[in-house]
This record gives structure tokens, C-alpha cells and sequence, in this order.
């Protein structure tokens, strides 16, 4: 057992809802920390600064939502390179009196991909382009792709994606929703709840869709794709291997126990 009063939290906002204490605290469980607390706390943009500044030693790590996987690059003492590529920092690690930054969303994209036995796509499409996109395209490259379509509402508004696409290596075509074409191997959709409704038949060609959308599921996206016979991968099993990840950077104990937090987290949709 350990003793250690060890902290770490959700931030965001809204967070209240957020199914990550469920897994973190499983976690603990599991690897018998008993010291060890994990929160969810609302904070704004506006109030990361002073909530970092003030956190004391018994902090060990943070998991953070939008928009404050950006904001909170000013704050940390080191960023990993994965984190830089992508432009995006949803795990922050407090150690020998330094906050470091990581990215753990791209793991969680191949890790929720392989566990489903979705093969390496030979091309693939993604939805949207905000942050957990261009963590799709850092995992496409992991999954050895060097090109990929961005779809967005207004392509004009995609060059933050395409600074991401850039500093990854990789060639990126981007397209409007009402021309794009759907006979890929792999379909990303990193739109929220409802968005992907409007292409839900048309995106089910896609030999596999990976859906971010944890609740409501089944999504009609996800609906669809299993209609016709494809492979659909749901937004929980993401949010499960980055947490996964995210309790072995803050606890330092690995392999984190998978399966204890799956099933905390399902109990808790």
C-alpha cells in the first residue's frame, strides 16, 4: 500500500461531467494507492495561470481539456516533442520542482485503433479541425501514413491544422463537407455529439470509422458504419489508453491497469 497524499485533477469548462476521475481513481485502486486523489475542476482559459502557480507539492499531474491544452504551453518548464508537433498538451507532470508537458490524446487515438484490430490505413480522412484532430494526424503518421484529407466546414479557417500537418511531415488535402469523398480505409471524425449526423451514411463507406464520440453512443455515425459491414471504434476507448497513459507519467507505476479502469469508466456512461 502506499501512504504518499499524492494530487491530480481535470481541468476544464465545463468538467463536472468528466468520466476521467472514474478512470484515474480506478486506476489508484487497482495499484494500491491510497494516498492518491484525482478531481475534477472547472477553470477557465483565463485562470490556468493562477491555478498552476498555485499548486503545492503534493501535486503530481494534470489532465486538461480544450482549451487549455494550448493555453498552458507558456507555463511549462519542458514540452515533449510529440506535445509541440501537435500543438496541444493534455497532460501536464509536476517533478523534481518542474512542470512538464506531454501529449497522450495520440496515443489513445492507436491505441483504441489497434485494440479494435484495425489495420494500418493506406489512406484515411479526418473530420474536423480543431485539436483532437491534428492528434489524428500525429497518429496517422505513428501508423506509418504520410498524407491524409482534412475536412472542414470552411477550409479557409484550416491553417492552424496545417502548421500541425507541417511540423509532422505529413501532406494534407484539405476539402469542404460537401465535396469530400468517403472510400477511405480509415475515417476519423473528431466532430462533437451530433455534428457527424449529416454524414452519416455517406462516411459509412469507410472500410473503418473512428467515431471521438463517447455519449450518446452509439452515434448515428456509428450506427451507420456498422450497418454496412465496417469497423467502428468509439470515442470511450480513446479517452480509456490516454488516461491509461496519463496514470503511468503521473504515478511512474506501469503497465496502469487497463481493465480495472475500463470498467470503471463503462460503469459510469
Amino acid at each position: 500500500m502506499d501512504p504518499v497524499n499524492k494530487r491530480a485533477a481535470v481541468l476544464g469548462f465545463p468538467v463536472r461531467h468528466s468520466l476521467s476521475p472514474y478512470l484515474h481513481r480506478a486506476a489508484y485502486a487497482a495499484l494500491g494507492l491510497t494516498g492518491w486523489r484525482y478531481d475534477a475542476i472547472e477553470c477557465r482559459e483565463e485562470e490556468l495561470a493562477a491555478f498552476v502557480g498555485g499548486l503545492g507539492p503534493e501535486w503530481a499531474g494534470l489532465s486538461l481539456t480544450m482549451p487549455l491544452k494550448r493555453v498552458v504551453f507558456p507555463l511549462l518548464d519542458t514540452v515533449a516533442p510529440l506535445a509541440v508537433e501537435v500543438g496541444a498538451a493534455n497532460t501536464v507532470i509536476f517533478r523534481d520542482g518542474a512542470r512538464h508537458g506531454a501529449n497522450t490524446d495520440v496515443h489513445g487515438i492507436v491505441a483504441a485503433l489497434a485494440e479494435a484490430g484495425v489495420p494500418a490505413p493506406a489512406s484515411a480522412t479526418v473530420l474536423g479541425g480543431g485539436a483532437t484532430a491534428a492528434s489524428a494526424l500525429a497518429a496517422l503518421r505513428e501508423l506509418g501514413l504520410g498524407e491524409a484529407t482534412l475536412v472542414v466546414r470552411d477550409p479557409r479557417r484550416a491553417g492552424e491544422t496545417l502548421e500541425v500537418a507541417e511540423r509532422l511531415g505529413m501532406s494534407v488535402d484539405v476539402q469542404a463537407f460537401d465535396s469530400f469523398d468517403t472510400s477511405v480505409d480509415l475515417l476519423i471524425s473528431t466532430l462533437p455529439s451530433g455534428a457527424a449526423d449529416g454524414l452519416a451514411v455517406e462516411a459509412s463507406r469507410a472500410r473503418a470509422v473512428f467515431d471521438v464520440v463517447y455519449s450518446p453512443w452509439p452515434t448515428e455515425l456509428a450506427q451507420a458504419v456498422r450497418k454496412e459491414g465496417g469497423t467502428i471504434v468509439g470515442g470511450f476507448s480513446m479517452l480509456l489508453h490516454q488516461a491509461v497513459r496519463q496514470v503511468e507519467l503521473m504515478t511512474g507505476r506501469s503497465p496502469a491497469p487497463v481493465e480495472a479502469m475500463r470498467t470503471a469508466g463503462e460503469s459510469a456512461l
